[in-house]
């Protein structure tokens, strides 16, 4: 292990290191930070969330740092406000015993204007979503002439965002000879032709197996029908009383619903997600980090910049589409050499995807029984009685009242006042659980007759193969947008200008709604509903059963038939023609 101390930082970041409690360098700060101190590489970084990935490139940057020279030297894209207020509030307290550092975070959802001014009054180090920076550039207030570094953090997050052509912009406007820096949990092909297109002969390093999540978390999966995963969530966090994690879902309202019923129900909850205003998704961040709350529950953008180290679990209430998303919310526990768990809400129709995240993340995702109510009325009680246990006393305060009390309570025996003692905790989750059924029970399984007889309505999306979609593509879009749990899809046919989907009937209003506000790599959808859209199917149902295949080859004969009868009359008129012409 590399010792901060030992590093080659000026005196001023190992003093403000200390303060911090950085003893210890991560593995990724122990391979960056010797190397950046000494060279100019371009360097590609891969590091998990959490293994202190601001430190490898934030000393170096500060330690490098000219006070002299009136201009930007550093600019830090990275993917959401949150992170880029994170990762500014970091650079700041490793500089803080260095007062000439001036930094600046620039991102949406703030006065433009006052980040404006700040940047006029003179910045070192910029930190800032590509969207805000680029704005900054266009009004004239961020000068990248004279830049020195650009790091790129969690650049895999900023492609998935679709801010591609946004970086590229602002690269345009940096000097050719320039040190970039790409840090990213994730080396995904598009990462790949990025890091490509903009870094000369880059140095990779590497802290772990990319390929796999990070070590010490333990990696399970509940298996209900999707009518039932709220009442599994409710009972997977009451099988756990100390529970302090994340809940993942896909859209924002789900996250506001299942924020909602929790609440509802009794928890310690609150819902993190894009229809937030600035003030207050910090204000619920804050309360999280602060453990005033116990549960968030939030979107995979919306906790982006969330920086959290004892979470002891992060919950998927759905399986990810995409397994590098697993791995980005795991690696949200288990941090700082820790222990965690991940759990996955899934159905059936999950299972697929379910085998895509094993593979990626390298390992057995294990199946646990979802707890049935007795044994969760037994966790709660022995926590209760725990917590009993260890309550601190304070004679002092209490000292006025226990005459009273002890009077009041003389009249039963030991064993009488314990059992009521336990009864006032114990009956809130007996009353609850004692009639509730297994949610595993035979009765509640998925009948396989109940999918046939789905209603489905064709929607028609003015997005087509021109916009580069295809039908996976199609289906992570819509399963993203979903403003209904579970949506079910039919089929789907992709054209060159617009595609036809169709989705469970029932849920019309608020798919549109949903539709209104997205966008596909930059284009509006512009759903309707489409009540000719069968048409659009009919090929491929008549292609279906011997039937209908029998009728398909006896039209295709005919037409090969005609076909040749056709090309044989030609044949003969231009034979008739050559004779006429040499007989003259």
């Amino acid at each position: 292990m590399i010792k901060i101390s030992d590093l080659s930082l000026p005196e001023p970041i190992l003093r403000a290191a200390a303060e911090l409690g950085y003893t210890t360098a991560t593995p990724i700060q122990a391979l960056c930070i010797p190397i950046l101190l000494e060279q100019e590489p371009d360097l590609i970084a891969l590091a998990h969330t959490g293994t202190g990935k601001t430190a490898a490139f934030g000393f170096p940057l500060l330690s490098a740092l000219d006070s002299e020279a009136p201009f930007v030297q550093s600019l830090i894209l990275c993917p959401t406000r949150e992170l880029c207020v994170q990762i500014t509030q970091d650079l700041q307290d490793y500089a803080r015993f260095m007062p000439q550092a001036k930094i600046v975070a620039v991102y949406g959802g703030a006065p433009i204007f006052r980040q404006e001014q700040a940047l006029k009054a003179g910045a070192n180090i910029v930190v800032g979503t590509p969207g805000r920076v680029k704005d900054m550039i266009q009004r004239k207030a961020l000068n990248l002439q004279n830049l020195r570094r650009l790091i790129l953090d969690e650049a895999d997050e900023m492609l998935n965002m679709g801010f591609k052509d946004e970086i590229f912009e602002i690269i345009a406007e940096i000097p050719e000879k320039h040190q970039t820096l790409l840090f990213s949990a994730t080396m995904p092909p598009e990462v790949e032709k990025l890091a490509q297109s903009i870094m000369n002969q880059p140095l990779r390093l590497s802290a772990g197996d990319e390929k796999r999540g990070v070590d010490g978390i333990q990696h399970f999966f509940y298996k209900v029908q999707p009518k039932n995963k709220y009442f599994a969530l409710k009972r997977i966090v009451d099988m756990n009383p100390k529970i302090y994690c994340i809940i993942f879902c896909r859209t924002r309202s789900e996250t506001q619903q299942v924020a909602d019923q929790l609440q509802k129900d009794g928890y310690n909850v609150e819902a993190l997600h894009g229809d937030l205003s600035q003030a207050q998704r910090e204000l619920v961040m804050n309360r999280f980090r602060s453990k005033y709350i116990q549960l968030l529950v939030a979107t995979d953008v919306a906790a982006r910049g969330l920086d959290v180290d004892d979470l002891t679990h992060i919950i998927n209430y759905h399986v990810p589409l995409d397994p590098d998303i697993y791995i980005h919310r795991s690696g949200r526990t288990g941090r700082a050499g820790k222990t965690g768990v991940s759990l996955t809400i899934m159905h059936s129709k999950e299972a697929t995807q379910m085998k895509a995240v094993e593979k990626r993340l390298g390992r057995e995702i294990i199946w646990k029984r979802i707890p049935g109510g007795r044994e969760i009325c037994e966790r709660q009680l022995y926590h209760f009685i725990d917590g009993v246990e260890r309550v601190e006393v304070n004679e002092n305060e209490i000292a006025p009242f226990l005459e009273n009390v002890y009077k009041k309570l003389s009249w039963m025996s030991r064993e009488e006042l314990i059992r009521r003692f336990v009864s006032v905790e114990f009956n809130r989750f007996l009353n609850y659980y004692k009639d509730l059924p297994d949610l595993e029970s035979p009765e509640d399984k998925p009948k396989r007759s109940s999918a046939k007889g789905m209603k489905y309505t064709p929607f028609k999306l003015q997005l087509g193969s021109s916009s580069g979609l295809n039908k996976k593509e199609l289906l992570r879009f819509v399963n993203q947008l979903a403003p209904v749990c579970d949506l079910n899809i039919g089929n789907i046919r992709i054209f060159n200008e617009f595609s036809i989907i169709e989705l469970e009937s029932g849920k019309e209003n608020e798919i549109l709604s949903a539709f209104e506000s997205a966008k596909y790599r930059g284009i509006a959808p512009q759903a309707t509903l489409d009540k000719k859209g069968k048409t659009a199917f009919a090929g491929k149902a008549a292609s279906g059963g011997k039937k209908a295949k029998k009728q398909e080859y006896k039209a295709a004969y005919s037409a090969k038939n005609t076909r040749a009868a056709e090309k044989a009359k030609i044949q003969e008129i231009k034979a008739k023609i050559r004779k006429r012409t040499q007989n003259k």
